[in-house]
C-alpha cells in the first residue's frame, strides 16, 4: 500500500490502463461502465502527475469520481448510439441461385415449405408463381428463402 500512496499518480495510470483493457478484450467494449472508470483514473493521474492538484486520497477519489461522472454524461449517448448500429449488408450465401421446381402454388404475401438439405424453408416470392415453376432463390434469411421465377 505504502508504494501505491508513493507512486499514486502512476498507479492512477496503470490502473486506469488495465481497466480499459479489460473492458475492451474481455468484455468486448460492451458495458461502459469500466470505461468512464478508466477514464477517471487516466485523466486523475495525469492531473496528479502534473502537479496541478495536491496529490491526497481524498482530491484523488473526488477527481476520478467527477471526471468519470462528466465523461459518462458526455459520452453515454454517442456510446451507445455507436453499439447500436445495425449492418445492413446482405450476406452472400451458397444457397443464392440455387434452383427447383415448385411442388405447390405461391401466392404473393403467403409462404409455402420446401424441404432442401434437412431444413423446412418458409418460401416466399414477390410474384404469383403456381405449380412447376422452375425459381430460383435470390435472398435467404433464417428459415426463409424469397425466390422469383427463373426466365427461360
Amino acid at each position: 500500500m505504502a508504494f501505491f500512496i508513493a507512486n499514486m499518480a502512476e498507479s492512477l495510470i496503470v490502473l486506469g490502463l488495465i481497466l480499459l483493457v479489460v473492458e475492451v478484450m474481455v468484455l468486448g467494449f460492451s458495458t461502459f461502465f469500466l470505461f468512464f472508470l478508466s477514464i477517471g483514473l487516466i485523466s486523475s493521474g495525469i492531473i496528479f502527475y502534473t502537479g496541478v492538484i495536491d496529490m491526497t486520497v481524498t482530491n484523488v477519489l473526488i477527481s476520478i469520481a467527477l471526471i468519470s461522472v462528466v465523461s459518462a454524461v458526455i459520452l453515454y449517448k454517442p456510446l451507445l448510439a455507436m453499439q447500436n448500429v445495425e449492418d445492413k449488408t446482405v450476406v452472400k450465401n451458397d444457397l443464392i441461385g440455387h434452383r427447383f421446381t415448385l411442388e405447390e402454388p405461391l401466392n404473393l404475401h403467403s409462404f409455402i415449405n420446401h424441404q432442401y438439405s434437412g431444413i423446412n424453408w418458409k418460401v416466399t416470392s414477390d410474384q404469383q408463381l403456381s405449380i412447376g415453376d422452375e425459381v430460383e432463390v435470390s435472398e435467404i434469411s433464417v428459415g426463409k428463402m424469397k425466390v422469383k421465377a427463373v426466365s427461360a
